[in-house]
């Protein structure tokens, strides 16, 4: 593996115009096909295998057409105080704006709240509902703004007038100034790190590059594979990154051998040998991770990973051969202005923060140890009381409007009303269908819980009945999740009394199911995942307990980064400094999101950390002696590494979507947990009470594992004398 990359990087170097003219073309290429790319298509949440999506197939099948994907509107009307919405002038109000919503062209109906009984008891708040011909993703600019207008005009008349619903939502996504900030700080810790403009700017250009490479593939796929922004949040997020961190590492070994005395086109070609190397292997284990999210059987989760995997494979090619192009355009540029011109064959030696730290923890392993696991065991305890859920406009922030049409329709109707549960119920087959219906909902109407059952809607048929169930409580109140259990329970007794059947689906059940199947999915997961990285970093380390090691430090890390999540979204302590308005339950995919990412990511600075441990130990030095050779030469840029990936995760935490201000805020706390507490100081603790029995291997499955050489030991061994740089013309120019 090093010989072949020391190749890559020789060749990278002496052909920069050939590699560079490449990836010009593929991101041209790329970005044309992106915006010649339609937009994507908006196919809807689906997850096969529950009960809800269950019943959601079958009101497609046996309701033609009824349950198409338009958008729709809920607008929200409240009367003043005192004042009730059925008052003439009011009445009169709200007429006129939904017969001005009715008027748009892609509207295919505006239901008149006063027909439609969509009024409150009190007479204080109405609600009309607009639906569009078209998907969400489809309405136009002018029906947005003739949705706008309307609403602004019905204000004036003194009335409250708020919105929801998915022609509202603007889909979220990157793009924010949140996102820059990140990138601002990552460019500031690169120029702490290396002290110079070039060597800083240098991994930001590439991983930017790459990223628009990514991000340009997923929109010119997006309409035919039906990515959404969601995903390429996801995959901008790793790929921005990953892609900081890789060039990161091959820079920092570039600027190490020149500083050893190689000459420019041989630095690289080492450096892309031997930290490439440990690129190459940190990156397959963070596509592991990504990719195995199919495991869990969600069609948007899958694509979500397989779309991040691709923009992580991506970082590690532009690592591998943009990267060295770069050096051999400007060689000397990268390093410190002191350093150009002559080398400092032995300045490796010299001690530095990572050597006093790592000699630190030598001398006290056992103390470090239990506190690092007690600390992050502390933190990982709110985990027990870890509600799972899927946030909707209660999370939104209160500036929204669909977060006051929410509390608005809550008031005037209820908390259960923004969660109705859909019945289906399946006849067929039965002699008297509606007789069945009616009893089913009787029954289910006359559970604890349940506030109202609307009339029951047959199909054409006659087979099939749909009703909605208005619970008590709001959506995520643990107590529907309840009722819906209860529900779901009497089905074996209503069957064998009415011969006919029934599901129970809609938003709250759907999101109800989605959490049960992911908890159930999170396990098998984990063994596949953990499994497969365990035996790829085995055939790195050669070593049986140092994968073991690994693996556990992550389960520690992610569990104490879920306690944080839950500390915060779900128990409110600091929400406000985030800008967390509503606390609740979890979003039902953190779990997967931070196994699967925080996982790869834990690897990286495993394998980039170990590498050089690993490197100094296989060249004679004891295992004490080799952790701290490990730590001279990574530990400042581990930090570095660390400090950018939580700088882009956490400028995440500034954007309006509950559900990416959850995954920045859970990815960035698991990076500083992970890469300050696990691997720089539980590491080092373990493998200084290992010794020598932390790079054991048995005999016989040395044998049979494949040898990679990710250490170089090949590229050192015949480069132990380096030749005196040659009079480089073109370095010297630079």
């Amino acid at each position: 593996m090093a010989t072949f990359l020391y190749r890559v990087g020789r060749l990278a170097f002496r052909r920069r115009w050939y590699v560079a003219l490449v990836w010009a073309a593929v991101l041209a290429a790329v970005g044309l096909g992106a915006l010649k790319a339609p937009g994507a298509a908006d196919e809807g949440f689906s997850m096969p295998g529950i009960e809800s999506q269950k019943a959601f197939d079958l009101m497609e099948e046996r309701f033609p057409g009824a349950t198409a994907d338009g958008a729709t509107a809920r607008v929200v009307f409240v009367a003043p105080n005192g004042q009730k919405v059925t008052a003439a002038d009011h009445r009169r109000a709200v007429e006129d704006t939904v017969a001005d919503l009715a008027d748009g062209s892609q509207v295919a109906s505006a239901v008149n709240p006063f027909q439609a009984k969509a009024v409150s008891k009190d007479g204080t708040t109405a609600y009309a509902t607009v639906t569009y011909k078209v998907a969400a993703n489809d309405l136009t600019d002018a029906s947005k703004e003739q949705l706008e207008h309307a609403l602004e005009e019905a204000r004036d008349t003194g009335l409250t007038v708020e919105a929801g619903g998915s022609a509202i939502a603007d889909g979220g996504g990157a793009g924010g100034s949140a996102e820059l900030i990140g990138v601002a700080i990552a460019a500031v810790v690169l120029l702490v790190t290396f002290g110079s403009l070039a060597a800083a700017g240098l991994p930001l250009l590439t991983a930017l590059i790459g990223v628009g490479v990514s991000m340009a593939t997923i929109l010119a796929l997006s309409h035919a594979l039906g990515l959404s922004t969601t995903t390429g949040t996801l995959a901008m997020m790793l790929g921005l990154a990953v892609g900081i961190d890789y060039a990161l590492f091959v820079v920092s070994r570039y600027r190490e051998e020149r500083a050893n005395g190689r000459a420019p086109q041989e630095a690289t070609a080492l450096a892309v040998g031997t930290a490439g190397s440990a690129v190459v292997f940190a990156g397959l284990t963070v596509v592991i991770a990504l990719a195995g999210l199919a495991v869990v059987g969600i069609p948007m989760l899958t694509k979500m990973g397989l779309a991040a995997a691709g923009a992580v494979v991506v970082a590690v090619l532009i690592a591998l051969t943009l990267v060295p192009a770069f050096l051999g355009f400007w060689p000397n540029a990268v390093l410190r202005r002191r350093d150009r011109g002559r080398a400092r064959t032995g300045e490796e030696a010299k001690d530095n923060g990572g050597t006093r730290w790592a000699r630190f923890v030598l001398r006290r392993p056992l103390p470090v140890l239990i506190l690092g696991v007690v600390g992050l065991g502390a933190l990982a305890l709110p985990m027990t009381s870890l509600q799972l859920g899927m946030p909707g406009d209660e999370a939104k922030p209160t500036s929204t409007t669909e977060r006051r049409a929410y509390d608005a329709l809550a008031e005037g109707f209820g908390p259960g009303f923004n969660g109705p549960l859909t019945v289906v119920v399946d006849a067929q087959g039965d002699d008297d269908a509606q007789a069945a219906a009616a009893a089913i909902s009787k029954d289910i109407g006359a559970t604890k819980g349940v506030v109202s059952v609307s009339p029951a809607r047959f199909n054409e048929a006659g087979d099939t009945a749909v009703f909605s169930v208005v619970p008590s409580t709001a959506p995520t109140d643990e107590k529907t999740k309840d009722l819906v259990t209860a529900i779901r329970g009497e089905r074996p007794g209503i069957e064998s009394e009415t011969g006919a059947t029934y599901e129970v689906t809609g938003t709250t059940a759907l999101n109800i199911d989605i959490s049960e199947k992911v908890q159930s999915a999170l396990v098998p997961y984990l063994i596949v995942v953990v499994g497969l990285a365990i035996v790829l970093l085995l055939v790195v380390f050669r070593s049986l307990l140092v994968p073991l090691k690994a693996a556990l430090g992550f389960l520690l890390s992610v569990l104490a980064s879920l306690g944080a999540v839950v500390v915060v979204f779900q128990e409110g302590h600091g929400a406000g400094l985030l800008g967390v308005e509503t606390t609740g339950p979890i979003m039902s995919l953190m779990p997967i999101f931070l196994v699967g990412i925080v996982f790869g990511l834990a690897m990286d600075y495993e394998v980039f950390l170990l590498s050089r441990m690993r490197e100094a130990y296989v060249h004679g030095e004891t295992s004490h002696q080799a952790v701290t050779s490990g730590f001279r030469h990574s530990a400042r840029v581990v930090v570095a590494a660390a400090l950018i990936m939580i700088a882009v995760f956490a400028g995440f935490i500034g954007e309006s979507d509950s559900m990416i201000k959850m995954i920045g805020f859970g990815l960035a706390s698991a990076v500083l947990l992970d890469a300050f507490v696990v691997r720089m100081a539980i590491v080092p603790a373990v493998l200084a009470l290992l010794g020598d029995k932390a790079w054991w291997l048995p005999t016989w499955l040395d044998r049979i594992l494949p040898r990679v050489d990710v250490e170089g030991e090949a590229l050192t061994r015949g480069a132990a004398h380096p030749e005196p740089a040659p009079a480089d013309q073109e370095a010297a120019r630079v």
